[in-house]
């Protein structure tokens, strides 16, 4: 009974996937045959004109969740580190929980609090002294409006922490003890014990966390349609204005203008979910080679 009960619970998940992508390809096959790959490498999304192009969507997608890894991680694996190596042991479970409790907010509260609080703190502050000492990089010129992809990536990262540090914390826990006294009886310090002896061996599940964190913020809708300006054209540095496949299916799927339209929003989404395919894909195949070199290792 337990066999067939666990098989059921897989086939059924395994049926609705499928039954997403399938409809997600039928409800997209008159833009796809009305553009074909051009809406793939196009540039433009003219609704009066009908003529649409995924690339700028895709642009934000991949920018915002780029920044919100690139800021998210090492604050989250710092917060893993300290708490299950650092922090005195009565405050590691409240400190944990104040942590988690960031994945507990609803994403619209994420998006008010980008909007009133860190953009205008972006236009006036952050986004002038990054204009100031590294706009000679290219990264960041153009006119700092305070919303924009670099915001929408800071409030990702935001939401990425708790989930990148939870899973994190528990795979540094579960690190076997003898693996840090050996370190610290052969004279490392503190950093050494937790970089030589700690990180190499939680390295696949640090991994699977990034990933997972990588996918939540590909597919965080409401916090970056409230902060990234919804401008459809492709971003030309971070503080330009535009949207990720996300937002625009928010923005436009309700008050579309036509038949056309709703298709060529709905192949953005198709193209979304293909993006989170295979970024799981790709670090599946990343973390068995990364599990597979780290059970190889001889012992040091």
């Amino acid at each position: 009974m337990f066999l067939g009960f666990v098989t059921a619970g897989g086939v059924v998940l395994l049926v609705l996937i499928f039954l997403i992508l399938a409809v997600l390809i039928a409800q997209s096959e008159p833009a796809f045959r009305a553009f074909g790959l051009e809406f793939l490498v196009g540039t433009r999304w003219d609704v009066t004109r009908q003529v649409y192009g995924v690339i700028p969507f895709v642009a934000g997608t991949l920018i915002t969740s780029g920044i919100a890894l690139l800021l998210g991680l090492p604050l989250a694996l710092g917060a893993a580190i300290f708490l299950t190596t650092q922090a005195p042991v009565a405050f590691r479970g409240p400190l944990g929980t104040v942590i988690d409790l960031l994945a507990a907010i609803p994403s619209v509260v994420y998006g008010f609090w980008g909007l009133l609080v860190l953009a205008p703190f972006m236009r006036t502050t952050a986004d002038p002294a990054l204009q100031r000492y590294l706009g000679w990089t290219g990264a960041f010129g153009g006119t700092a409006t305070g919303t924009g992809v670099l915001t929408a990536g800071v409030v990702l990262a935001i939401m990425v922490i708790p989930t990148i540090s939870a899973i994190s914390r528990e795979t540094l826990a579960a690190v076997p003890a003898s693996q840090r006294e050996a370190a610290l009886s052969l004279g490392a310090t503190s950093w050494e014990t937790t970089r030589v002896a700690s990180l190499p061996y939680a390295r696949a599940g640090i991994f699977g966390a990034t990933v997972l964190g990588l996918g939540r913020a590909l597919g965080e809708t409401m916090a970056v349609t409230m902060t990234i300006g919804n401008h459809d054209a492709v971003p030309t540095s971070l503080f330009s204005q535009g949207q990720s496949i996300a937002s625009l299916i928010a923005n436009e799927l309700v008050n579309n203008t036509g038949p056309l339209q709703y298709s060529a929003i709905i192949e953005a989404g198709l193209i979304l979910l293909m993006i989170s395919l295979l970024v799981n894909v790709g670090a599946r195949l990343l973390l068995w080679r990364v599990t597979g070199s780290v059970g190889s290792e001889a012992p040091r």
